[in-house]
């Protein structure tokens, strides 16, 4: 089973550790509250989309055409899930962590943008591997913009407003 989990586990970690150094290093000042807001309702959108990508995933066989593809065993299903609903259910609760400038929020919204921007670049490249469809594929345009949105909201919101105008 964990060779199956390894190519999915190195290309999150890194993300998870690119929004970890993102969510120590920046932050969001009292007066940034207005962009925080801002923030919190393009991850609510962001959530919403990254929804019905994995659903698209799901729905269409992404944990076993993923390891055939890489010739690996398939990733199990309840994996797939459970990890897939527990990050839904963290983005939802750092919604309104988000507003009130919680660290970790800002973790978890890092996190999906760069894995939702890392999504809409790997799925076409996994579907010209395929020669043709792979899951994922038809939703992964619209997580990516999602994603990059997010991340631009994100850098607004963890910029102070004195160095706005430069």
């Amino acid at each position: 089973m964990l060779l199956s989990l390894l190519p999915t586990l190195f290309v999150l970690g890194l993300a998870a550790l690119a929004a970890i150094g993102l969510a120590q290093t920046r932050r969001s000042p009292p007066e940034n509250a207005a962009q925080r807001f801002a923030a919190a309702r393009i991850l609510t959108l962001a959530l919403v989309v990254q929804g019905i990508h994995f659903a698209e995933e799901a729905l269409t066989g992404f944990p076993e055409r993923l390891g055939a593809l890489l010739g690996l065993p398939a990733m199990p299903m309840s994996f797939f899930l459970t990890f897939n609903v527990t990050w839904l259910a963290i983005w939802v609760v750092s919604v309104p962590a988000l507003r009130a400038a919680r660290r970790a929020a800002f973790f978890a919204a890092w996190f999906l943008a760069i894995a939702g921007m890392f999504n809409a670049v790997a799925h076409p490249l996994l579907a010209i591997a395929a020669r043709g469809y792979f899951p994922g594929l038809a939703s992964s345009p619209f997580i990516g913009a999602a994603a990059a949105w997010l991340w631009l909201n994100l850098r607004e919101a963890t910029t102070p407003r004195a160095n706005l105008a430069c």
